[in-house]
């Protein structure tokens, strides 16, 4: 019997200021130090194409994201003095998004609602 897919990733897209895109990237390692023993993470990682980084995260379900949000806050702010973010996009089962949308208010994110259909192994 399967169960309901609760995942929900987070698809934030940075954009380093001007000369700043090394000390971003210094900043990585601690981002996944920190992110490495969260028990709801499923999956973490950074991708660089020029001065653009995207960061592939997806959690168990919303608390995992929120939880996650609330360990790297001080490393995040840190990250947001280097970098802007151009975009962010929360995926996840409605139920989930629900959960996020007014803690994720000020980030202004994207909400796309995972549809019938898909599988998860």
């Amino acid at each position: 019997m399967s169960q309901p897919d609760t995942c929900c990733t987070l698809v934030p897209y940075f954009k380093a200021k001007p000369g700043q895109l090394a000390a971003f990237q210094a900043l990585m390692p601690r981002f996944t130090d920190l992110t490495r023993n969260e028990p709801r993470c499923l999956h973490y990682a950074f991708s660089v194409e020029g001065d653009n980084v995207h960061c592939r995260e997806g959690y168990a379900d919303a608390a995992g994201v929120l939880a996650h949000l609330d360990n790297v806050g001080a490393v995040l702010g840190e990250a947001l003095q280097l970098a802007d973010i151009t975009r962010l996009e929360v995926h996840g089962p409605e139920a989930e998004l629900d959960k996020l949308r007014t803690p994720l208010a000020g980030l202004n994110p994207a909400f796309f609602v995972l549809q019938p259909g898909g599988f998860r192994r």
